[in-house]
């Protein structure tokens, strides 16, 4: 089985993924709206497997490569799926011209996902990324905002986590040079903590499942001057 279920009409789909040669793993959020349909974010290779059972869960009308990183098998889930919408971070659509984008993100939620979806930017980050919050189970869904690697499976990747001072989920060195406008970057966490969040889905590392808005807020605890 690969989607594995999160929240409420929530599930994710882990895979392996190296990133500058330590193994990060990936993951895929799949939301059902309340239409039936799918909004999927951070999409993974998909394989037969994975299309059955998202099949099984009602048709994708959403997909979303919300990072400048998150793009490898976007054309794979084009295919798949024509008839959906596909939406790509601020500059993505330039770096992967090369792929049929419906638009570019931004900060208001499009229409195909907005009655159950919110989106914020995060683009003070240099990966330009939009966050997401499903309401109805609270929780925050994100690409590269927040990196959790401290307690991963693989020991080289611990040992990486290490030194990055990766002790929690969005601690470490790397965060503080991601962010490359402070300013920018505190308002956009503060606009996403205004969010009720409970659980945290991401792309890299342990997920969060309890005290999401707390977890956000300490990890740019240097960032907000708090």
């Amino acid at each position: 089985m690969n989607l594995v279920p999160f929240a409420e009409d929530l599930w994710t789909v882990a895979r392996p993924q190296r990133f500058w040669g330590v193994e990060t793993g990936t993951r895929t959020t799949i939301i059902r709206l309340s239409s039936g349909g799918l909004f999927v974010h951070c999409p993974v290779a998909l394989d037969p497997a994975l299309r059955r059972e998202l099949d099984a869960l009602g048709p994708v009308v959403g997909v979303v490569a919300p990072s400048l990183f998150h793009h490898l098998y976007v054309g794979q889930w084009i295919e798949a799926y024509p008839e959906a919408e596909v939406w790509a971070c601020p500059g993505l659509e330039r770096k992967r011209s090369d792929l049929g984008w419906t638009g570019v993100l931004g900060d208001a939620p499009v229409s195909v996902w907005k009655a159950d979806v919110e989106q914020a930017a995060f683009t003070a980050r240099f990966e330009n990324e939009i966050v997401f919050f499903h309401p109805k189970s609270r929780t925050l869904v994100c690409a590269d905002a927040l990196l959790n690697l401290s307690r991963h499976p693989s020991r080289m990747t611990r040992v990486a986590a290490f030194l990055m001072a990766n002790t929690a989920p969005g601690k470490g060195y790397l965060e503080r040079i991601a962010v490359r406008d402070y300013r920018l970057g505190r308002r956009q966490v503060d606009r996403i903590a205004q969010w009720d969040i409970d659980k945290i889905t991401l792309a890299h590392g342990a997920q969060v499942e309890r005290d999401g808005r707390r977890v956000l807020l300490e990890a740019y605890s240097w960032l907000r001057g708090s």
